[in-house]
C-alpha cells in the first residue's frame, strides 16, 4: 500500500532504473522533496520484480544498463502494466526515441537534463496516465463500426472483445473521437494529450496514431484519417453501413 503523506493522500511512488549513482542521488533527492517515494534498480535485473511488488506510479528508465536491455525492459513493463514510463537516456538519436515510444514509453528525455524539466515531464505524464473522472458534456459512449469507446469507464472494445490501451493511447483516442469528423492539428493533439511543451514533438503523435490504428483498424475500416501536413480526424458517421471515410 502507498505510504500516506502528511495530508493523508497516498505518496506517489517512482521506480528508478538507473546505474549511475550520481543520477540516482540527484533524482531521488529531488523527488523526496516533492513527496515521492523512490525505489531503485541499479542494473535493471530486478526491475520487473519491483514493478510487481512495489506497484509504482511511474517508471524512470535508463536504456544503457550493465546487465539488461533497457528497450526490452520497456517492452516487458508495457506488456505487464499501464504504469507511466519515462525513458531517461543518453541516447539522443531520433531512432532510439521512436523505438522507445513504440515499445510503450510515454515520454523520452535525453541526458543531460535539468531537474526542472524532469519534474515537469513527470507531472505531465502522471496527469495523463492516472485515472480521471470524465466530466465532458459529450456522449459517454462512442460507437464507430465494431469499435465501442466507453468514455466513463475508459474502456474500448472491438467486435465485443476488450482492447487494451495504455492511458496515453486512450487519451489520444478520446480527443479524436469526441471531436468526431473535425480536423485536429498536430499541435492541438500534442498540447491536449501530452501538454503545452510538447507541441513540436510530432514523432510522439505519429507513433501513437500508428499504435491506435494497429489495435482498432482493419482493411475495411479506417477510423483515424491523416490529413497530410495538417493533422488527423476521427472518421465521421458513415453515410451508409460499411461506408469507408
Amino acid at each position: 500500500m502507498p505510504r500516506p503523506s502528511h495530508d493523508g493522500e497516498p505518496r506517489t511512488k517512482a521506480l528508478l532504473v538507473e546505474d549511475d549513482p550520481n543520477i540516482v542521488d540527484l533524482i531521488r533527492a529531488n523527488l523526496a522533496v516533492r513527496g515521492f517515494d523512490t525505489v531503485i534498480s541499479t542494473d535493471g535485473g530486478d526491475a520487473l520484480q519491483l514493478l510487481e511488488t512495489e506497484r509504482p506510479d511511474i517508471v524512470l528508465l535508463d536504456l544503457m544498463l550493465p546487465d539488461a536491455d533497457g528497450m526490452e525492459i520497456c517492452r516487458e513493463i508495457r506488456e505487464r502494466s499501464p504504469v507511466a514510463v519515462i525513458v531517461v537516456s543518453a541516447r539522443r538519436g531520433e531512432r532510439d526515441k521512436v523505438t522507445a515510444l513504440n515499445m510503450g514509453a510515454d515520454d523520452y528525455l535525453t541526458k543531460p537534463f535539468s531537474v526542472e524539466e524532469l519534474l515537469a515531464r513527470i507531472t505531465a505524464t502522471l496527469r495523463r496516465t492516472r485515472p480521471s473522472v470524465d466530466t465532458s458534456p459529450v456522449a459517454s459512449t462512442i460507437v464507430a463500426g465494431d469499435v465501442v469507446i466507453d468514455l466513463g469507464d475508459q474502456r474500448v472494445t472491438r467486435g465485443g472483445k476488450p482492447v487494451h490501451l495504455t492511458p496515453t493511447e486512450f487519451s489520444l483516442l478520446r480527443e479524436l473521437a469526441t471531436n468526431r469528423g473535425k480536423l485536429l492539428s498536430h499541435a492541438h493533439l500534442l498540447r491536449c494529450v501530452w501538454g503545452p511543451s510538447y507541441q513540436t514533438e510530432t514523432e510522439y503523435l505519429r507513433v501513437y496514431v500508428r499504435r491506435l490504428r494497429t489495435k482498432l483498424e482493419d482493411d475495411a475500416a479506417e477510423l483515424i484519417i491523416t490529413e497530410p501536413r495538417a493533422g488527423y480526424r476521427f472518421a465521421a458517421e458513415p453515410a451508409s453501413p460499411g461506408a469507408r471515410q
